[in-house]
This record gives C-alpha cells, structure tokens and sequence, in this order.
C-alpha cells in the first residue's frame, strides 16, 4: 500500500564499493517533501552513485534508502512508479518526434491508453514544446531536448524526481528555461534530487545544499547559512604570478584577520569585516614592496564555500583514483 511520508527520501549509512574504490562509504541525509536538495561534490566523489541506488538501479552494499516511507530494495518495484529519472544525456530517442517519446514512455510507465495521449498534450504544452510536438527530436536545440527529457521523466506524475545534471551543455537561455520548470514542480509538490556542477544552479534552487567528497556527507545545511560561516566578504587579489601570490599572503599574515589562501595567482581572503581590514592588508602589501594587479571586493559564493570544503573547485579533473570510479559509474 502506498504511503506519503513527510520526508520524500531517507538515507541512513549508505555505503558502495566498486572493486577497491569507495564510492559511499556511511552517507546520511533527510529531504522533506516538495523541497529541493542540491548535491554537490567533486567528480568522483559519490553523488551518481547514491542517485543510482535511490533510483534502484543498483543496491548498496551497507544502509539503507527509503522514498516516501518505501525501502528501495525491499519495495523497489513500488519506488519506480513514485520516481522520475533524468540523467546526465538526453534519453530520448532522437529519430521519434517529441510526441512519439512521450507516448513511448507512457506506454512503458503502464499508464492507461486513454492517458498517454492527454498527459503527452500536458507535458508538451507545460515545458514549452507544443509547437514541435510533432518534429524529430533530432531537429531540437539542446535546450529542448534536455526539457523534453525532464518533462519524459514525468509523464507518471512522479512525487520525486531525481535529476543527475540536467543543465550539462545548456546555454544560458537553455539553463534559466530549465531552472524555471524546475522551480514550478516543485510549487506543485514534487521533490527533487539535483545534482550538478554549476555551484550557481544550486545557490538559486536547491533549499538545502548536501557536500560529498571522497564518498563522505562533509556539509549539509542552506546555501545562505554555508556562504555565511565563511564570512562576510571576500577580498581577492591579483598578483603577478603564484610566487607573488603565495608571499602576499605571508604579509598579510598578521593583518587580515581571515582566512587567506593563494589560488594560482589569485591571494584570497575570506573576514566578516571586510571595509575594515581592507586597508590593512593593502599596507601590509606596499611594506612588503608588493602591489597587485587587480583587486575585488564582493560577498562569498558557493564557489568559495565548495573551495574550502574540498580544496579543489567543482570543475576540476579528478585524481586517477576518482577517474577510476567514474569509469565504474560511480560519479
């Protein structure tokens, strides 16, 4: 029998190995109903892999996952009907017209024939795609074909909908046209799951933002409650090249306050009073006979927060090991 719990996903102590790598290794996290979680982490570090077992594609090999109150092991026939999935490519079939897609997919979810039709009507008129309901899909642009896969993924009226970085290869137009489906789902109740590399994705939708790396859950709170343990305001500076960088930041030691890094050429500080120290840490500079090229002033992103966590920035190329997993689908 179906029931609707009030968390839509429950993940209690789930692990995955793929041969000696760990993709999970004891991940835990709740999303409520009609809530956006983003997940976030560098390549590698797990986030595919647990969409994966939600989605019952695969099974962990310790802990457990529940959609809407349904063990996705032991109920996992159940949990498909109250789930969509699109991932990281387009599943349609490009020589079918949009159209056609959506009749297939209603077909395979086991709706009633008298429904494919309509619902095939609603999801083409509702992302935006009636017009060439009933071109080749191999005629779209990218936009639409990504909108038509999110809107295929949705033809059963899922509750929850997991998405494995639906705007990969979108252009900005594309993005925001997704964003705004995105955003309309869940005002109607649906759950999402949204994984992806833009840190900008996640800061505008997700209500909660989930950090994994190295297959451990390191951050798990708002977006604006992340931003804000950083500080206040980042000071970025410019210099030369990494060698100035990394002395800039011994001279400002003593001064800032903060947080000081050196990315590259780029010396960054992270405070909660930046208008203050700002004047500091210029002095400290010009006694150290050092001026820099450019200079920045803003508040912190997600980007900065990712960069603490984790070391790296999101669109880094993993290490061999993590290149590893993701050759075993274990992104």
């Amino acid at each position: 029998m179906l029931r609707m719990a009030e968390t839509a996903i429950l993940v209690e102590g789930l692990a995955k190995r793929f041969g000696e790598v760990t993709a999970l290794a004891g991940v835990d996290f709740q999303v409520p109903r009609a809530t956006i979680l983003g997940l976030l982490g560098p390549n590698g570090a797990g986030k595919t892999t647990a969409v994966r077992i939600l989605a019952t594609v695969i099974g962990p090999d310790a802990g457990r996952a529940e959609v809407l109150g349904h063990d996705v092991q032991r109920e996992a026939e159940l949990v498909r009907y109250l789930i969509g999935l699109a991932g990281q490519n387009a599943a349609v079939d490009p020589n079918l017209t949009g159209r056609e897609n959506l009749r297939m997919i209603g077909r395979l979810t086991q709706l009633p024939d008298r429904q494919v039709e309509i619902r095939a009507a609603e999801i083409l008129e509702r992302f935006g795609l009636a017009d060439a309901a009933d071109r080749p899909v191999k005629t779209y642009s990218g936009g639409m074909r990504r909108r038509l896969d999110v809107g295929a993924a949705l033809v059963h009226r899922p509750p929850v909908l997991f998405l494995d970085e639906p705007t990969t290869g979108l252009d900005p137009e594309g993005r925001n046209e997704l964003w705004a489906v995105i955003r309309e789902l869940v005002a109607d109740g649906t759950t999402v799951l949204l994984t992806t590399q833009y840190l900008e994705e996640a800061d505008r939708l997700a209500d909660r933002i989930l950090v994994i790396d190295k297959g451990r859950v390191i951050a798990d709170d708002t977006p604006e409650a992340l931003k804000s343990r950083l500080g206040s305001t980042v000071i970025e500076l410019g210099m030369t090249d990494e060698d100035e960088a990394r002395r800039a930041m011994g001279a400002v030691a003593g001064v800032s306050g903060g947080r000081a890094e050196s990315d590259g050429s780029i010396l960054r500080i992270t405070l909660q009073d930046g208008a203050r120290v700002l004047i500091d840490v210029l002095r400290g500079l010009d006694a150290s006979g050092i001026t820099p090229g450019t200079l920045t002033v803003r508040e912190p992103s997600l980007d900065d927060v990712f960069l603490a966590l984790t070391g790296k920035h999101v669109e880094e190329t993993p290490p061999p090991g993590d290149r590893a997993m993701a050759k075993a689908g274990a992104r």
